[in-house]
């Protein structure tokens, strides 16, 4: 088998069929891009449960003159009762779970409302009287959080006790199904892709007709026959896995590491690094399918 003849071969393919080989390419580029987008979406998630669950405290949030909660009937927490809470989080009953507190006055909480909120009008018309006392508590382990549940939420004082890990779930769910539907999407467009593939193989096999019978009669083996088919597809399918690679890379260069991790210096990004890690096995997978694809078309529909 010559290899000048089997590039020859495929060169002469992908001439003939070129419309339908830009197909190929573009539906593998857009369903591997959402594979690849799902993936780094699943690290992202990944890399900010282990970075933000180490931070995340537990708020105790003090009743305050207003307040309409069952837990508060008796008014704003008292002195009195700021000091027990302040003294059972010292306490050594405690102690083996918190490993820090600090205490949270309306004006310091009114503070990083400003600071959080501070291209928003909200940050303006919210007063310091509107916003609660709290204890932020720093967990040895953030899965014993319930233990400061229980021992707090009874507690005089405690309007309701609060786990910022709770907050952080809602917004993982949010990007787990916007994986999922990544994936379902790609799921759709890989079967485009492989039926693409599968139309090109036959086409071209088609047009080429002649030439294969002539192989056939001079001997050639069914390998020098496929193999050329088969590159066709590959060929496609790589180009579009590139494509999907290099996309993901440029999105994670110029909108995760030069703008978001810049905005959000105390949020945990992945990095190109990533990108790197997901892109071999998008490569590997397009040509597979491709691959797979290109014989499968080639021994059940036209006995090649």
């Amino acid at each position: 088998m010559k290899l000048g003849f089997i590039l020859g071969e495929v060169g002469t393919g992908l001439r003939r069929n070129l419309s339908m080989v830009v197909s190929v390419v573009l539906v593998t580029f857009i369903s591997l891009t959402f594979v690849g987008t799902a993936a780094l979406m699943q690290m992202q998630i990944t890399q900010m449960k282990g970075y933000w669950y180490d931070k995340v405290q537990v708020a105790i949030y003090l009743c305050g003159e207003h307040n309409e909660s069952s837990n508060c009937t008796e008014g704003a927490v008292t002195e009195g009762q700021r000091g027990e809470i302040e003294s059972m989080l010292g306490s050594s009953a405690v102690k083996p779970y918190v490993d820090n507190f600090e205490y949270e006055s309306k004006e310091q909480a009114l503070a990083h409302f400003q600071e959080q909120f501070e291209n928003s009008s909200m940050s303006e018309t919210v007063t310091a009287e509107q916003l609660p006392e709290s204890f932020r508590v720093s967990l040895v382990d953030p899965e014993k959080y319930q233990i400061i549940k229980e021992l707090f939420s009874s507690t005089d004082g405690v309007d309701v006790v609060v786990d910022q890990r709770e907050l952080l779930e809602k917004i993982f769910s949010i990007i787990n199904i916007a994986s999922f539907v990544a994936i379902g999407i790609a799921g759709v467009m890989i079967l485009c892709a492989v039926l693409l593939v599968g139309t090109t193989i036959r086409l071209s096999a088609y047009l080429r007709r002649r030439e294969t019978g002539i192989m056939r009669l001079v001997g050639a083996s069914k390998s020098s026959l496929q193999l050329p088919f088969v590159l066709e597809g590959i060929i496609a399918a790589l180009i579009g896995a590139l494509l999907a690679s290099g996309v993901l890379w440029a999105a994670v260069r110029f909108l995760v590491d030069e703008k978001l991790a810049i905005e959000y210096k105390d949020t945990a990004f992945i990095s190109t690094g990533e990108v790197f890690i997901v892109a071999p096995w998008l490569i590997l997978l397009g040509v597979v399918l491709a691959g797979v694809s290109s014989l499968v078309t080639l021994r059940r529909y036209l006995k090649v």
